[in-house]
């Protein structure tokens, strides 16, 4: 998602981003708060593999509560010392690419993990195989009351389980029926190549992914349709191998569902995650009822930028263009601090040590991983990977890892190991609800009426990208499974169609959808990782409500069942641990909310810029007079 403000608070900006040399380490990763040597991960090392047949001697002796609580124990030993083995060296390897030390020790605890697997395999399919009244009497039992909630989603998955020989049969299928996605990043990544286009200024610039994006928001419209439609037109190359590979991904998907005895390839991806089908059908139905504010918005931008029609093309053009001035990263942690205040003094204690105890590592450098993430071990603290800029983006995104990396320390303080883990449906609350903070927080310290209109338009963008995007997906995702199941076929001009029609009906007649817009779909990876985009859109609607909460309940008690959230865990199914931070995602009311917000913004969108009775800014003058026929 692009954001395109600034101009925060006076006083706040500074002239650079970047640190002096001094104060660079404190900004670094401390990889050994994990492990002080390589001598010390060695012996971690050899404890998991010394307890690799101890754990293999229990196969075929689980049919009492005080031996599985034996094998529960071991087995959680190990597992915790093979998560931080492993974070080591992946830590290790992101830091610098070319680091031998992280590439040996990574394929050392890559083969280990390996026969971790393969010793432990018998555990799920052997409690699996037990009678339904063993499974109910050892849930009840004491020496596993702490396994009750995880002997509940084992009886669950009992309906749904094979015989010993069909589940060994389905694991050895696993690899081939997954293999679509295999081909599909071969063609998308190892073999396409990307095109290039000449700048304004005579320029060849080769269009990667990021320089695209960049593109796209380029002030003369002529580059940004030429950008767009050599993008177009390079895939046009692949949309056939690409269609394939989806339609294969599919088929795979609705035969296991089939196999396993879900009505559907949705039903299956929804049980993994213990959510109802409403929530999906009550996103998908709130979000049509909704469309006509998100043509307003197309519509508003079509005026501001002084076009016809809006293109693909237009969508992400700033609206407001002036310069950006760098956000230095100490300006960066204040704001955050300041504006995650009303989550309690606690959490900001604990966002303070991840500043002080060097949980991020903050600044490119020449072989560091070029993304952004939060990941951890049980044991260790979180270790956030960011690539800082000095952009409202970046700023933003080190809120957004921080929101996950504080759901990890909530939750590991109060969970045990077991338990330690999210489901997606929950993971994105917990940082996309620091990111709503934060935004109010900019909007409220926002100086001028430019400011204002910057962050007006930033929160509609988020909107736009994780909620209506997203349900788009949805739609598109749900429609090509339930051909399939019913015995079709997906061909490329299909699925163009289909892509092209969904882009018609959500931006609205303001909107003109170029054909080569209609392959937009063969660059969606997560369509081979089934119903997974929803989450993204459910997500931002559940931390809308209890941000929303959080700043109208003057009690309290917002807060305080918030925290509980975060401290859950995955120690209950996610609708239940969202219905108890108040939050119902089986009723459409949190989906209706944010849509509703979403209108409001758009309202305030034309109210401020019709007080402003703006005219075409440079840019926007010079997108007029670079404009070509459609």
């Amino acid at each position: 998602m692009k954001r395109w403000l600034l101009g925060l608070a006076a006083g706040l900006l500074l002239t650079s981003p970047w640190p002096t040399s001094a104060a660079e380490t404190a900004y670094e990763w401390n990889v050994a708060d994990i492990y002080p040597s390589e001598h010390e991960w060695m012996r971690d090392y050899q404890a998991v593999q010394n307890a690799l047949p101890k754990l293999a001697a229990f196969a075929g002796k689980l049919d009492d509560a005080k031996t599985i609580a034996q094998l529960f124990a071991l087995n959680e030993q190990t597992a915790r010392k093979l998560e931080k083995l492993s974070l080591y060296a992946h830590l290790k390897r992101d830091l610098n690419i070319e680091d031998k030390t992280a590439a040996r020790l990574g394929a050392k605890v890559e083969a280990l993990a390996a026969h971790y697997a393969a010793k432990t395999a018998f555990i799920e399919p052997e409690l699996l195989a037990l009678p339904e009244r063993t499974l109910k009497k050892l849930q009840n039992s004491e020496p596993l009351k702490a396994y009750r909630y995880y002997f509940h989603e084992l009886r669950e998955q009992k309906p749904h389980t094979l015989t010993k020989r069909e589940e060994q049969l389905l694991a050895k299928l696993s690899p081939a029926l997954g293999e679509a996605e295999n081909i599909y990043d071969h063609a998308a990544r190892g073999d396409y190549e990307p095109p290039s286009v000449k700048m304004p200024n005579g320029k060849t610039v080769t269009l990667t992914d990021d320089q695209y994006a960049a593109m796209l928001e380029h002030s003369d419209r002529r580059y940004r349709k030429a950008a767009f439609e050599a993008k177009a037109k390079s895939y046009e190359a692949m949309e056939q191998t690409a269609a394939a590979t989806l339609y294969a991904s599919v088929k795979a998907d609705e035969l296991y569902a089939n196999v396993r005895r879900y009505p559907s390839g949705l039903a299956a991806a929804l049980a993994a995650d213990d959510v109802p089908k409403e929530v999906f059908d009550h996103l998908i139905a709130a979000t049509r009822r909704h469309l006509p504010a998100l043509h307003r918005y197309v519509e508003l931008r079509r005026r501001a930028l002084g076009l016809d029609r809006v293109h693909s093309y237009d969508l992400y053009v700033p609206l407001v263009s002036e310069p950006m001035k760098p956000i230095p990263v100490e300006t960066a942690k204040t704001l955050i601090m300041e504006g995650l205040k009303p989550l309690g003094a606690d959490y900001i204690r604990r966002v303070h040590r991840a500043f002080q105890e060097r949980w991020l590592d903050v600044y490119p450098r020449p072989k560091k991983y070029t993304g952004g993430y939060n990941t951890g071990a049980y044991d260790t603290h979180p270790f956030i990977l960011l690539n800082y800029n000095g952009s409202l983006d970046s700023v933003l995104t080190m809120a957004h890892e921080l929101g996950h990396a504080m759901h990890s320390v909530y939750t590991n303080e109060t969970q045990p190991y077991h338990y330690s883990g999210h489901s997606i449906f929950t993971a994105e609350v917990a940082s996309t609800a620091n990111e709503w903070l934060l935004l109010d927080y900019l909007y409220k310290q926002a100086k001028t009426k430019e400011e204002k209109l910057r962050l007006l338009i930033e929160q509609i963008e988020q909107i736009r990208g994780t909620l209506y995007t997203q349900v788009m997906y949805s739609e598109f995702e749900r429609t090509i499974h339930d051909k399939v199941r019913q015995g079709g076929s997906l061909t490329a001009d299909e699925l163009n169609d289909l892509w092209l029609g969904l882009l018609k009906t959500y931006y609205g007649p303001a909107y003109a959808a170029d054909p080569g817009a209609a392959r937009g779909w063969l660059r969606i990876p997560h369509f081979y990782d089934a119903f997974y985009v929803y989450k993204y859109a459910t997500s931002l609607a559940a931390s809308h409500a209890i941000v929303r909460a959080i700043k109208t309940d003057q009690s309290g008690e917002a807060v305080k069942r918030y925290k509980q959230f975060l401290r859950a865990g995955a120690s209950d199914d996610p609708i239940r641990l969202l219905k108890r931070a108040g939050v119902d995602m089986t009723s459409p009311e949190p989906i209706e909310r944010v849509l509703r917000h979403f209108a409001f913004l758009v309202d305030e969108l034309d109210r401020q810029l019709s007080s402003q009775n703006r005219q075409p800014s440079t840019l926007q003058e010079t997108n007029l007079k670079g404009r070509l026929s459609s």
